[in-house]
C-alpha cells in the first residue's frame, strides 16, 4: 500500500446542528451511545493499517482534544506517526485563522512536507461510516492518478446538500460542481479524497483558494488525473439535525445497516471507567440501546442512552437520544427528543408533547418534523410542558421559563 499520511479535517463549526455544535465542533459530538462522530474516520484509519494520522482543529475544539488525548484507544500513541492534533495559532504576518478546508491543510503544509509519505488521504471528521481505505489507495496508485475521490449515490432529492460529480466512460471524472439546486447525475463525493502528495503541495502553494469543495476541485477537473472511486458500503452524514436523528435511530433497526458489534471492524473509543447498566425491578426497556453507567427505573422505549443517564421511577423516553449524565425525573416524560450532555428534567416534566407541529420560529428549515433539542447543562423545572420543534439553549436556568411553564411548540428558549 502507498505509504499514507491521513488528515481528518474536524474544524467546522456546523451551524446546522443548532445548540448541538454550540460548545463543540461536529466531530466531537455523541454518536450511537458511547461514541463520538470522529470516532468512525479514525477506527477507519487504524482497522485500514494507517497509522499517521493528524487531525486539523479549529471551532471550539477542547472536548475534542480531550477525548483523542495522545490517540491511545486507537493504537495511534507513537513515537513514530501516531497521532498529531493540528490547531491553529497566529503567525507574524498576521494570519491563523482558516477559511475552509484547503486553507486549513495549507496552514499545516510544512508538516505535510516533514513526512515520509506518498499520498495525502483528506478526510472528513463528521461522518458515519465504516470503509477499509486500502482499496480505494490501491486504485489512486493503479490509475496514477494526481486525485481520486471517493463517491456514492444519493436521492435526486439530496444533491443540494453535496458536491456532485459527473464522470466519463474512462472514469475520469469530468464535472464537480459543489451543492448544486439540481443535477442531472446523483453522484455525491464523500469527503474523501486521496491526493498525490507533491499535487497536493503544488496546488496550495499555487493558489489561495480556501476550500477543496467550493474552489479548488471545480477548477482542477479537465487539468488532473482526476479519478472517482465508487463506495457501496453504508455512509451517513449527519451534517443536519435530522440526518443525525435518524442515522442514530437506524442503529435499533432488527438488523441495522451499520453493524456496531462487527468483531472484524471495531469502533474504537475512549471509554471512561464506569459500572455496568443497572435496571430496576419495575423499568421497562423496549428497542432501546443503553450504554455504561446507566441507571434505568422507568420506561425507556425505542431510543439510545449514552453513558451515565440516569431514569428516574415513572419516567419516561421515548423515541430519543439522550447524550451522557442527563437526569431524567420521576414521572417526567421525553418523547422524541435530543437530549444533551448533564441536563436535568425536573420532576413531572413534559419535554415535546403535544400534537402542534409549529416549525421553529428562529430554525423553521432546520427544526420542522416534531424534533425538540435540550441544550448542554439545561435545566427544566418541575411540571413544565414543552412542545414540539422547540430549544432549549446549553446551560439554560430554571429561571429562564415563563410563569406557568409552558412551552409553545416552535419556541426557543
Amino acid at each position: 500500500m502507498l505509504r499514507t499520511l491521513a488528515l481528518i479535517l474536524a474544524g467546522g463549526d456546523s451551524p446546522a446542528l443548532s445548540i448541538l455544535t454550540a460548545e463543540r465542533t461536529e466531530a466531537a459530538v455523541p454518536f450511537g451511545g458511547k461514541f463520538k462522530i470522529i470516532d468512525f474516520t479514525l477506527s477507519n484509519c487504524i482497522n485500514s493499517g494507517i497509522h499517521n494520522v493528524g487531525v486539523l482543529t479549529q471551532y471550539r475544539p477542547r472536548s475534542l482534544h480531550a477525548h483523542l488525548g495522545v490517540g491511545r484507544p486507537w493504537d495511534l500513541d507513537r513515537a513514530q506517526g501516531g497521532l498529531r492534533l493540528l490547531h491553529p495559532s497566529p503567525t507574524p504576518d498576521g494570519g491563523g485563522w482558516q477559511r475552509g478546508t484547503a486553507d486549513a491543510v495549507r496552514y499545516n503544509r510544512d508538516f505535510v512536507e516533514e513526512q515520509v509519505a506518498d499520498a495525502v488521504l483528506l478526510l472528513a471528521g463528521d461522518h458515519i461510516y465504516k470503509m477499509d481505505y486500502t482499496p480505494l489507495l490501491q486504485f489512486h496508485e493503479e490509475h496514477h492518478a494526481d486525485v481520486t475521490m471517493a463517491v456514492r449515490s444519493v436521492s435526486p432529492h439530496d444533491v443540494h446538500r453535496y458536491g456532485i460529480v459527473s464522470v466519463g466512460s474512462d472514469g475520469l471524472i469530468d464535472r464537480f460542481v459543489e451543492k448544486p439546486r439540481r443535477s442531472n447525475s446523483s453522484l455525491a463525493s464523500m469527503g474523501i479524497y486521496v491526493f498525490r502528495k507533491q499535487y497536493l503541495l503544488d496546488l496550495l502553494t499555487n493558489s489561495n483558494d480556501a476550500d477543496f469543495g467550493r474552489h479548488i476541485l471545480p477548477r482542477i477537473i479537465g487539468h488532473a488525473r482526476a479519478y472517482a472511486y465508487n463506495f457501496q458500503g453504508y455512509w451517513a452524514d449527519v451534517g443536519t439535525l435530522q440526518a443525525f436523528y435518524e442515522a442514530n435511530m437506524a442503529l435499533l433497526a432488527e438488523t441495522p445497516a451499520l453493524d456496531l458489534y462487527d468483531a472484524e471492524w471495531t469502533i474504537h473509543t475512549t471509554s471512561a471507567d464506569r459500572p455496568g447498566v443497572q435496571i430496576g425491578s419495575s423499568a421497562r426497556i423496549e428497542n432501546s440501546l443503553l450504554s455504561d453507567g446507566c441507571q434505568v427505573y422507568g420506561n425507556v422505549v425505542r431510543s439510545i442512552l449514552s453513558p451515565g443517564v440516569y431514569v428516574s421511577p415513572g419516567a419516561t423516553v421515548r423515541d430519543s437520544v439522550i447524550f451522557g449524565d442527563a437526569w431524567i425525573g420521576p414521572d417526567a416524560v421525553v418523547d422524541r427528543c435530543i437530549v444533551d450532555e448533564d441536563v436535568r428534567v425536573g420532576v413531572g416534566a413534559l419535554v415535546g408533547d403535544g400534537t402542534d407541529n409549529t416549525p421553529n420560529h428562529e430554525a423553521p428549515e432546520r427544526l420542522n418534523t416534531g424534533l425538540t433539542l435540550v441544550g448542554l447543562q439545561a435545566q427544566i423545572p418541575n411540571g413544565t410542558c414543552i412542545g414540539r420543534n422547540v430549544i432549549v439553549r446549553p446551560r439554560t436556568a430554571e429561571s429562564a421559563f415563563a410563569a406557568g411553564k409552558v412551552v409553545a411548540s416552535g419556541s426557543t428558549v
